[in-house]
């Protein structure tokens, strides 16, 4: 049988099959051209940057930190290299087990284990945290014959910051510690430069001049570009930037001194802070007591921080930046300025003292040791009378007083180059109002809380920073400047010195005269006043004032005997002062907490700050040992020249530290005692004991009496 085909339909169905076949290959290669425009040309610049990414790593280096040294060139915070033991938590499936295992190989202390999950918590789970710092070249090698059997372990050589002189000037300083999350946070609003150049970085200044000149110090993040292979293994080196170290800080401050301050308040608790007034320069910054910042370095254990943050004498506390007390005495020259200038009183206004004054029917009193009869102005500071300045505020008034003296710097931020500082309490009637907004029933001033004003107390609260500044002021007849710590900065690749600038500050219009009076009155107290025993002799004139401030306020009908006993509750012993009498280079404040008259203790420190300036001489360890316990009064034994006297911090041998303890016993045992204004024995507070944290206004403002 004979099949007929129909063959131009079996070819027009072929070519349709061809045709098909062809528009098909060709649109999958039109896919593919699409395809490859798109990748080769459209996402070129981001696939390239991936593939680099995946072939090229880039490590940041973070830079050596910036060295800081006192105004001698001492050496205050270094670096140094050490290995450390670190885990990444996201690479380690059971994290207990691991460390549990890597104690048999290295020791692993139940701090370090505390410390690790501290900062887990602070950290993302992907970052490297140590669990052991500053290995052993033993114990280096015995974990990386192991290294194996540990993924997500690895040692890694790092920076560590050191602070040769321990607890000295520890405040000023501060110290360094790992970036925290709130730190993160507050870095994510920096420049992006700024964050770049923080890449790789771990660790941060926390306080002090560490944390207030960190980008000084922290130099410029260097980078190493490495090609790697497919299983990460480094190839070559492409491109490396090395790091810039950071700047050298020259500090105003000199170490020696205030080694010897801090020296002399042993364990007392307080604050001094000595300043060059024809500059603004700090040569003292001194808080007691104080710690370790070494302790910070690699993330403080529980107990040290449980220690420090639970000690009643709060030794993290800095005391001359942050510690407000009530100025007492010591404020009287500065009211007495205030008459003069606002011509409220002049010199030769006599003022009969009877002892107390009597205002709204409550009597305001001096100190058993005060002497009556007529005083003038210059007498009265001499004597430190508080009558005399009870009717000196009664006449100005809060408002007054608040106007002539917010000038020299009291009741606000003196702009000092670190960060933290309060500003204290100056009242006025204005503060009043504000302070008490959710109250109206206390808004009001009353005359009554102005009286307790002029001899330093009631609302006045005010640092050792501010007084210090404001006799400043006063002891150059109204030349201003910001207090400065930082007095140079050194670019160590260039080798140059950058000289910071001294911010001199608007003049105060002080009649010389009238300056003259004050400067007068204040150089008597050294001669003939309640300073006079401590600076009998001196090499060089001065001039100075006493206080005794109340730490806590006098309920009615309290007298201060009756809580004398509980030596928390005692009197602040304070001074300020300045010298030499007519060209003033170095002006100070300090105050011993709880410590009773300003002569017994906080003088005598001065005095000894006063020979080692203008006189070069560092006081022997006799009288060290007698000033530590407040027995002293004029230098005892021989002095030593201060290139003599070894840097602090140094190593003593056995024999030497028992020599100065019984050196110490047998001064205090033959001490005389010390003398107050009228001559009689004097009140010798207890030898140094642990005592409690009144550097803080109290919570009542106190109107008590006020003594020299």
């Amino acid at each position: 049988m004979t099949v007929l085909k129909n063959v131009e339909q079996e070819l027009s169905r072929f070519r349709l099959r061809l045709i098909a076949a062809a528009g098909f290959v060709l649109f999958c290669f039109g896919l593919l051209v699409a395809r490859l425009i798109f990748l080769q040309v459209i996402q070129h610049d981001s696939l390239l940057d991936r593939a680099e990414s995946n072939r090229v790593s880039v490590v940041p280096i973070v830079p050596n930190r910036g060295l800081i040294k006192d105004r001698n060139g001492i050496v205050l915070a270094s670096n140094y290299s050490a290995y450390t033991l670190e885990i990444t938590p996201s690479k380690v499936p059971d994290l207990d087990a691991t460390i549990d295992q890597l104690a048999q190989v290295i020791e692993i202390q139940p701090r370090d284990r505390r410390r690790f999950k501290r900062l887990m918590d602070e950290s993302k789970n992907f970052e490297s945290l140590p669990i052991r710092t500053k290995l052993n070249e033993a114990e280096v090698s015995r974990f990386t014959a192991q290294r194996f059997r540990f993924p997500g372990v690895e040692i890694k050589a790092r920076l560590f910051r050191n602070y040769p002189l321990g607890e000295v000037g520890a405040h000023l300083l501060g110290y360094i510690g790992r970036i925290n999350q709130a730190e993160k946070k507050a870095m994510d609003e920096w420049e992006e430069e700024d964050i770049a150049n923080y890449r790789g970085t771990e660790y941060i200044g926390k306080l002090g001049i560490e944390q207030s000149y960190e980008k000084e110090l922290h130099g410029l993040t260097g980078f190493e570009e490495m090609e790697t292979s497919a299983a990460g293994r480094a190839v070559r080196r492409l491109a490396y930037r090395p790091p810039t170290p950071g700047n050298t800080l020259q500090l105003s401050i000199d170490i020696r001194l205030q080694a010897l301050v801090e020296e002399l308040y042993k364990d007392r608790r307080g604050a001094l802070v000595a300043i060059d007034p024809r500059n603004g320069e700090v040569l003292a910054f001194v808080s007691k007591p104080t710690f370790d910042p070494n302790l910070f370095v690699d993330g403080i254990d529980a107990d040290s921080w449980r220690e420090l943050n639970d000690n009643l004498d709060k030794p993290l506390l800095n005391r001359a930046l942050r510690g407000t007390y009530p100025p007492g005495s010591t404020f009287k020259p500065f009211m007495a300025m205030a008459a003069l200038d606002s011509g409220k009183r002049a010199p030769g206004t006599i003022v009969q003292d009877n002892l107390t004054f009597s205002f709204g029917g409550r009597t305001f009193g001096s100190p058993e040791t005060d002497r009556p009869g007529p005083k003038d102005m210059r007498l009265a500071i001499v004597q430190s009378s508080n009558v005399y300045f009870y009717t000196l505020a009664n006449e100005m008034g809060v408002d007054l007083i608040h106007d002539e003296l917010e000038p020299f710097g009291f009741g606000r931020r003196t702009g000092i180059d670190v960060q933290g500082e309060v500003s204290g309490l100056l009242p006025s009637t204005e503060w009043k109002r504000r302070y008490f907004a959710k109250n109206p029933a206390n808004q009001k001033w009353f005359a009554g809380e102005t009286i307790s004003l002029g001899i330093g107390q009631g609302y006045n609260n005010f640092t050792m920073l501010q007084l210090a500044t404001a006799m400043s002021t006063l002891s150059t007849g109204g030349q201003r400047y910001k207090p400065r710590l930082v007095r140079q900065i050194e670019d160590v690749v260039k080798h140059e010195q950058r000289q910071l600038s001294n911010d001199a500050l608007p003049s105060l219009p002080l009649k010389p005269a009238d300056v003259a009076v004050i400067r007068n009155a204040m150089h008597g107290v050294t001669l003939e006043g309640t300073s006079r025993a401590v600076f009998a002799g001196a090499a060089y004139q001065s001039g100075g004032k006493t206080g005794t401030a109340q730490a806590i306020g006098l309920k009615l009908g309290e007298k201060y005997k009756d809580i004398k006993a509980d030596e928390r509750k005692r009197d602040h012993s304070l001074y300020v002062a300045f010298a030499p009498l007519e060209a003033p280079t170095v002006a100070l404040a300090v105050i011993v907490e709880n410590s009773g008259f300003g002569s017994t203790s906080a003088a005598p420190i001065a005095r000894r700050v006063f020979d080692y300036l203008l006189t070069g001489v560092y006081p022997s360890e006799e009288d060290i040992a007698l000033t530590q316990i407040g027995k002293s009064t004029l230098p005892v034994g021989k002095p030593r020249p201060i290139a003599e006297v070894p840097l602090p911090g140094a190593p003593t041998t056995a024999a030497a530290a028992a020599s100065a303890a019984s050196a110490a016993a047998s001064a205090a045992a033959s001490a005389p005692a010390t003398t107050n204004t009228a001559g009689q024995a004097a009140p010798t507070p207890a030898a140094a004991r642990p005592v409690a944290p009144a550097a803080s206004r109290a919570s009542a403002p106190q109107r008590g009496a006020s003594t020299p």
